[in-house]
């Protein structure tokens, strides 16, 4: 049964609150970090000078969180237009420096579909563009973590054996692949589990074949989560209520020697406080199992 699961996270911006007071809400329900979007407003790193930066790790410290990972997610199609990978990596950069600072050395991304065929000129201009992340990443001892979903993992995990470093990995996200690729997500685990540095704890449900492309094209994060009603073919849910067999996902965690973060994402529904408090006393259930 399942007893070394790794802490809990929460995205804490799922409450919507502004930052203090969302790191303030993830506290009260119970995490043991967060993970934070980092790409505007207050935690862009181009608005936190020093003190700002010194000013919330000090703040976490006094809440008793960590930094599951930053997100550095820029939308678009992620890394498959050569012409905006040149801001996006510098942005990305600075994301992860701003990790690093912040105790985590983790920043999760979105890259794009990865191409069925290795010899589509896109494969290359991702592949260029993940190379000079990994590099700069291993560099200071982080990752930039692939979250899955876009594409079944035996291709994403080819994409990443083509690289020239481990400094690109894996946010392991079940509930993507369940609703998008129609993947397992338990035997996902064991083919990714070189890769995998954080994961996400979502559960959700798939009611026909959904073309990723519809899903993970030229759409930010707010237009992707925004299909998560069901409209296009599926919907995310609360935990349990949902496609994920958890028992045996968390159990194949363990299994691989996983001890990171389980960081719950709730992006849609009108109650998150609630859910997330739900879903933090569903994972706690996992973990105290003997």
């Amino acid at each position: 049964m399942v007893t070394t699961l790794g802490k809990i996270g929460v995205i804490s911006d799922s409450f919507g609150l502004g930052l203090k007071a969302d790191l303030q809400k993830a506290k009260e329900v119970g995490a043991d970090g967060v993970q934070i979007w980092a790409t505007q407003g207050e935690m862009d790193p181009d608005h936190l000078d020093a003190q700002a930066r010194a000013e919330l790790k000090q703040y976490l410290a006094e809440l008793g969180l960590e930094v599951s990972a930053l997100c550095a997610d820029y939308g678009g199609n992620g890394f498959r237009n050569e012409a905006d990978n040149i801001w996006k990596i510098e942005k990305s950069k600075k994301v992860m420096t701003l990790a690093l600072e912040l105790g985590s050395p983790i920043v999760t991304t979105h890259i794009g579909i990865v191409p069925e065929d290795e010899n589509d000129p896109m494969y290359k201009v991702m592949q260029s563009a993940c190379n000079k992340l990994a590099a700069f990443a291993s560099d200071l001892g982080g990752y930039f973590a692939i979250e899955t979903g876009p594409e079944p993992a035996s291709r994403l995990k080819s994409f990443l054996d083509s690289l020239e470093s481990k400094g690109v990995a894996v946010n392991y996200d079940p509930a993507n692949m369940v609703m998008v690729t129609g993947d397992d997500p338990v035997q996902g685990v064991y083919i990714l589990r070189d890769y995998i540095v954080h994961t996400h704890v979502k559960d959700g449900v798939r009611t026909r074949e959904v073309n990723p492309h519809d899903v993970y094209g030229d759409l930010s994060h707010e237009q992707i989560a925004a299909m998560n009603d069901g409209s296009i073919g599926f919907s995310e849910v609360p935990l349990g209520e949902g496609s994920i067999d958890f028992q045996a996902y968390f159990a194949a965690l363990q299994d691989i020697g996983y001890t990171g973060y389980l960081t719950i994402e709730r992006e849609v529904g009108d109650q998150p406080e609630q859910d997330i408090r739900q879903a933090v006393s569903f994972i706690q259930q996992y973990k105290s199992t003997q």
